[in-house]
Order: C-alpha cells, then sequence, then structure tokens
C-alpha cells in the first residue's frame, strides 16, 4: 500500500481529522503567542506553566474527574497571573519563581498519584510518561473537546488580532507602551490568561514537557530567516502549523508518539531555517 493510499485511508477516519484540526489550532496558537514569549525573553514561563498543568491535572486524576478542565484551567491561569506579576518584584525574580512552582508541581503531583492512585487507575508510571509526553488521547478526542478547542482558539487568534498593535509595544518597550497610554498591567494581565489556556491545550498534543518547543522552535526558526516583527508572527504560525500537520501524520503512519514526532520535526526544520538563514540571510 503506497504512503499515499495509505494517508487517505487514515484521513477518512472523523478521529483522525478531528486530530488534525485540534492539532492545528494548538499549533497556530502557541506560535503565535511564542513571539511574543520569546522576544520579552519569557520561554520559561512557558515550561514553568506545562509543570504546572501537570500538577493539577494529577489533581482531577486522583479525584477522578471526568473534565480535568474544569481543575487544570483555573489552577494554571492563577499561575500565570501569579508568574507574570513576579517579573517586578523585588523579592522573588520571575526565573527564580518559575524554578520553585515548576519542580514543586511535578513533584507534588508525582507525589499525589504514587499515594493516591484514584479508581481505576493501576498504571501510574504510564499515565505519567502519557501525560509528560504526549499520548495518543488526541486521537480519541470527543466532539465536545473539538469544539472547546475551536472555540478557546478561536478567542486566541481574535485576542491577537485585535490588538496586535498593543502586543507589538508591549513586547518592545513597556515604558514607551505606557508613555502612549497603554495599560501595561492590563495586557500583561491578559497574556497570562491567553498564555495559560495555550499551555493546557498544548498538552493534549505534545505533553507537559514538550510544551515549550511547540511555543519556541517556530518563532527562532522564523528568526533565522525574517527580521520584521509582522513576518516572524506569520511565518511562525504557518511553520507551527505545518510542523504539526506533519508530525501527526508522520506519527500515525510510522506508529510513533505524537508529542515526540511533532518535537522532531520542529527540530528538523528550525535545523533547514538555521542552514537557510547562514547561506543566504546572514553574514
Amino acid at each position: 500500500m503506497s504512503v499515499l493510499t495509505l494517508l487517505t485511508e487514515y484521513l477518512s477516519r472523523p478521529m483522525v481529522r478531528n486530530a488534525l484540526i485540534v492539532g492545528t489550532l494548538i499549533a497556530l496558537c502557541a506560535s503565535l503567542l511564542g513571539t511574543t514569549i520569546v522576544l520579552k525573553r519569557l520561554s520559561f514561563i512557558g515550561d514553568g506553566l506545562s509543570h504546572v498543568a501537570f500538577g493539577a491535572l494529577c489533581i482531577a486524576m486522583v479525584f477522578s474527574l471526568t473534565d480535568k478542565m474544569i481543575v487544570v484551567l483555573p489552577i494554571t491561569v492563577l499561575v500565570a497571573v501569579i508568574l507574570m506579576g513576579t517579573n517586578d518584584n523585588k523579592k522573588i525574580k520571575g526565573d527564580a519563581a518559575v524554578a520553585m512552582l515548576s519542580v514543586g508541581a511535578l513533584a507534588f503531583g508525582y507525589l499525589l498519584l504514587n499515594k493516591f492512585p484514584g479508581r481505576g487507575n493501576n498504571n501510574i508510571s504510564g499515565d505519567v510518561c502519557s501525560t509528560l509526553f504526549g499520548s495518543m488521547s488526541i486521537m480519541t478526542l470527543s466532539n465536545t473537546d473539538v469544539i472547546l478547542c475551536i472555540a478557546l482558539s478561536v478567542i486566541v487568534v481574535i485576542f491577537f488580532i485585535v490588538f496586535y498593535n498593543r502586543i507589538f509595544s508591549v513586547t518592545f518597550d513597556e515604558n514607551f507602551a505606557a508613555a502612549t497610554g497603554i495599560r501595561n498591567t492590563l495586557y500583561k494581565l491578559l497574556l497570562s490568561v491567553i498564555i495559560a489556556v495555550v499551555i493546557v491545550l498544548s498538552m493534549q498534543l505534545v505533553g507537559s514537557l514538550l510544551i515549550s518547543a511547540l511555543i519556541v522552535f517556530p518563532v527562532l526558526s522564523s528568526q533565522r530567516i525574517f527580521r520584521s516583527f509582522l513576518s516572524v508572527v506569520i511565518s511562525s504560525a504557518a511553520l507551527g502549523v505545518s510542523c504539526a500537520v506533519i508530525g501527526i501524520l508522520a506519527s500515525i503512519i510510522f506508529s510513533t508518539p505524537i508529542g515526540a514526532t511533532v518535537v522532531c520535526v520542529n527540530i528538523l526544520v528550525f535545523a533547514i531555517c538555521f542552514v537557510f538563514g547562514k547561506l543566504f540571510f546572514r553574514k
């Protein structure tokens, strides 16, 4: 059976189409916000929030909650707001707060799963591995999950488009933005909430330990070739979506873990962009 025939057969299945829709939307949102996160040197926040989301997910698993988003999303959003606020705190710097929370959340989450595994959970190590590195759960998404992901993704994209100029100003120069009347605190708060939403969505695709790659790699790849903010935003979105689609299809065809496959595709694209940029765009 040829690869094209195999792909056609897989794409005829609703679960594969749902996985591609969700994966594409997650990659798009992560890439859009990744531009601001990388340029503001806040990449560590994505990593820290993913660990916090893991801890929250463990709490939901311990209580055997059917809809884990009820616990994971509010906790991650709350911590995101706290972390963005500690950047200007003289007592606890943002990077120190992230280190404390991320390590603490990982330890607390695993401890909970180990001591209180919850009803019907007989494979703790398997659950932890799937949560950290991604699982095939994206292939078993319900219509409700897909609709929720679409709704949240639309909100993220609309937010980015409507407030693009303000995001641009806050990203590059907060003092100048404040001088022009932009409320930095408000937009940093909104950004932290949106970042938390994207982190929670991304866990379904690549797992909590690989989320940073989904956010950072498309932006870094685009920066090898493009220089303007808008060009980097558009190209990183295109690269992020392309890598997600290729990674998901490759993982289905070759029976590899989806999260790891998507990240490896991103790494390969970054290497290509790096070489291409060195040869044609940089001295």
